[in-house]
């Protein structure tokens, strides 16, 4: 034989070996189970056999001189095809982004920052057994009293920031499995903390001003989330100012339809009512189109959720997130105030994805 032809027939028998190999160590990853019972303080860490996981931190800030802010912290974890017997500490089997922003009508536009590293070399990494994330020096820590630490040295800006719990956990959906579309299989394991107090500082232009405010916390997983026939989905957290937590989402069709509805107000003596379908009605009132990608977002939404309605208003116009060197999509994430009768009622966040094109997790 050749030195040729040996090296064409080992290169295509090593072909055809990888290949059997990868079909044969192909990632299966977890489902969600509605049978599942979430478990904490197991279930506030990490799940890396599911594909996709978030921790979403929303809130309202004020200064010491009243003014108000909105801020946004996202740190996701994602699980790559790459199998998990590869022993290098190299391979990239688990990715973990963050994203960050301020919204300060006084800047005009949101202020915001993005990080992406794979998992390891404790540099970037996040806990199963609690919320314990690290990306560089970007951290979001919970403690064992329920309180969370988060550190966040951005471009433009860094927070320093102690969420604490003043509610007990919100598990969305049925005992936290959250349906997000007719099969099943498209939905996650969810659980939100609203009407967390917050206090610290942020930074910016060198000068730390001190903070205080509320928040919402949700964590997420899940392996299949949204209907191919999906493009994006709009959603509401609300801290509503008499103690209830009010959260509301939907889930669009390429025509702008609702493939699917879900909402849950909880009173503040702890009774929950859980809604679907045509209970729930997002009605935009008024949009407003992005200069930098000609995308029209219904930024004042009016929301009725059985006989309740709630106009939603925005603290500023253009917050618009540009995450496309992390996650790849271009959303609508900003501060909101949820008015009733003309009053205010509430404050929260309002997230439109798909606007810009369908998105893709």
């Amino acid at each position: 034989m050749s030195r040729v032809r040996f090296f064409m027939t080992t290169a295509i028998v090593t072909v055809f070996l990888t290949a059997f190999v990868a079909r044969a160590e192909a990632v299966q990853f977890a489902q969600v189970d509605a049978r599942t019972v979430l478990s904490f303080p197991r279930d506030f860490g990490a799940h890396p056999d599911f594909r996709t996981e978030w921790w979403y931190a929303t809130g309202w800030l004020q200064t010491p001189d009243g003014k108000p802010l909105g801020f946004q912290i996202t740190f996701f974890r994602s699980a790559t095809e790459h199998a998990r017997t590869n022993p290098s500490q190299f391979a990239p089997t688990q990715l973990i982004v963050a994203h960050a922003a301020l919204s300060d009508p006084a800047i005009g536009k949101l202020q915001h920052d993005q990080r992406i590293a794979r998992a390891g070399f404790d540099l970037a990494k996040v806990s199963e057994f609690t919320t314990d994330i690290k990306l560089g020096r970007w951290a979001m820590r919970r403690e064992t009293d329920g309180r969370y630490m988060v550190n966040l040295p951005a471009r433009d800006f860094s927070f320093s920031l102690t969420l604490t719990p003043t509610q007990p956990l919100l598990l969305q959906g049925v005992n936290g499995y959250s349906r997000k579309g007719p099969k099943p299989e498209q939905a996650s394991h969810y659980y939100s903390e609203p009407h967390l107090q917050v206090s610290g500082s942020i930074k910016r232009n060198g000068k730390s001003v001190a903070v205080s405010g509320s928040a919402w916390l949700d964590h997420e997983w899940s392996s299949t989330v949204l209907d191919p026939k999906a493009v994006g989905w709009d959603w509401v957290g609300a801290n509503l100012d008499d103690g209830r937590a009010l959260m509301a989402f939907r889930i669009r069709g390429s025509d702008g339809s609702s493939l699917w509805q879900h909402a849950s107000l909880r009173e503040k003596n702890g009774r929950l009512r859980q809604l679907d379908g045509n209970a729930i009605q997002f009605t935009p009132r008024r949009h407003w189109r992005s200069p930098r990608t000609q995308a029209n977002y219904p930024v004042e939404i009016s929301l009725q959720i059985d006989q309740q309605r709630w106009h939603l208003r925005p603290l500023q116009d253009d917050q618009e997130l540009d995450s496309r060197r992390s996650t790849g999509a271009v959303y609508w994430e900003g501060a909101v105030t949820l008015e009733r009768d003309g009053r205010r009622d509430g404050r929260g966040y309002l997230e439109m994805t798909g606007y810009v094109k369908p998105l893709k997790l």
